[in-house]
């Protein structure tokens, strides 16, 4: 194992017997050069990048002081420690010479052993605080690492909550034989009224990620109800309005975000404006604003798709029916936001478009 180098000293003093004394004082521990000028030693410091400065103040062409100004004004110099050896033993002079950036102010005449103590503690100090700062530098890159894993394993997450999500929805399709294409379609009809309500950007993608569990519920509805072609009986009909509350307890009660928002749009996105929808009666805005959005873009959907107990609308007639059910349907405010953007509407309708045919028989199950 190698030793450490000897620590650099550098001495600048315009006096010759200054510098023999330190040189004798500090010689045997450390390698000391020395400058007998301003200029010399600011030519030379910047090249030999010593561990540390004694400066004498009152020195011709160029005082210490001047000195100590432009090497503290040197990114390469400035973290040297610099120690004032002077005459000039007023406060204020000390004072000012620490202003500048010094570490310690030592007077002449001084005692060696005074010098070598205060060399030797600020090498200590200047040590310690390089250690420190290679610690810093560790720790920080560990923690960068570790942020960089952290961010990893939760985007991870999330898209697994994501792929949940979408199998999830997937499934309910599957049992009510319907393509991906109907969660694809109403999950953007979701986030593009959303958005056009005032909602910020963060929780209308929550939003578009969520819709597609809100059907789930289906799931648990016996396939003679969800398919049947014809109308459903009142018995039929109260099995029916049983999906959203299997939905919202297939999810369950989450601290996620995205889940929690699935779970709210599968229990409410067929409850009515005015408390005839299912499956708690809520009125008005009592209704989340999640549902709410959903019930529009799904109710679009189904009118304007073919379904097995239904034909497709023409969109004209569909945003009529929209129309009249702003109020008593469907949140009176969103209806109109719902169709100042209908042309966006469309625009997805025709990127996610399947085959349909007009037809007259309706029901929103």
């Amino acid at each position: 194992m190698s030793e450490e180098p000897m620590p650099r000293i550098f001495v600048v003093d315009d006096t010759e017997t200054n510098i023999d004394i330190l040189l004798e004082t500090l010689g045997d521990s450390y390698e000391v050069s020395v400058a007998l000028d301003g200029p010399t030693a600011l030519e030379d410091i910047p090249e030999r990048l010593p561990d540390l400065i004694l400066l004498d103040v009152m020195m011709p062409e160029m005082d210490g002081y001047e000195v100590c100004r432009r090497l503290k004004q040197d990114p390469r110099t400035q973290a040297i420690p610099l120690i004032f050896v002077t005459a000039k033993q007023e406060t204020e002079d000390e004072t000012y010479g620490l202003e500048l950036g010094a570490v310690d102010y030592i007077t002449k005449p001084f005692s060696p052993a005074v010098v070598l103590a205060r060399v030797r503690t600020h090498l200590q100090l200047e040590k310690a605080r390089r250690e420190l700062a290679r610690s810093n530098e560790v720790l920080e890159e560990r923690v960068r690492q570790r942020t960089a894993e952290l961010h990893i394993k939760n985007a991870e997450l999330e898209e697994t909550r994501l792929e949940i999500i979408r199998r999830l929805g997937r499934a309910a399709e599957y049992k009510d034989n319907e393509t991906g294409l109907h969660v694809i379609r109403m999950s953007h009809y979701s986030r593009l009224l959303a958005l056009a309500a005032g909602m910020d950007e963060k929780w209308c993608e929550t939003l578009f990620q969520a819709a597609p569990m809100h059907d789930i519920g289906k799931i648990g509805i016996p396939d003679l109800i969800l398919l049947k072609p014809g109308r459903l009986s009142n018995d039929e009909w109260n099995v029916m309005r049983g999906h959203p509350g299997i939905g919202a307890g297939i999810i369950g009660k989450q601290s996620s975000p995205l889940l929690e928002t699935a779970r709210i749009v599968a229990l409410t996105h067929h409850e009515k404006w005015d408390g005839t929808g299912y499956p708690r009666g809520l009125v008005g805005e009592n209704i989340p604003i999640e549902g709410r959005i959903v019930a529009i873009a799904d109710v679009f959907d189904a009118l304007t798709t073919k379904r097995p107990y239904k034909e497709a609308w023409p969109i004209p007639r569909a945003m009529e029916l929209l129309r009249e059910g702003a109020g008593y349907h469907f949140d009176p405010r969103l209806v109109p936001l719902f169709d100042s953007i209908l042309p966006r509407i469309l625009e997805v309708r025709e990127s996610w478009k399947e085959q349909e045919e007009d037809g007259n028989v309706v029901e929103f199950r």
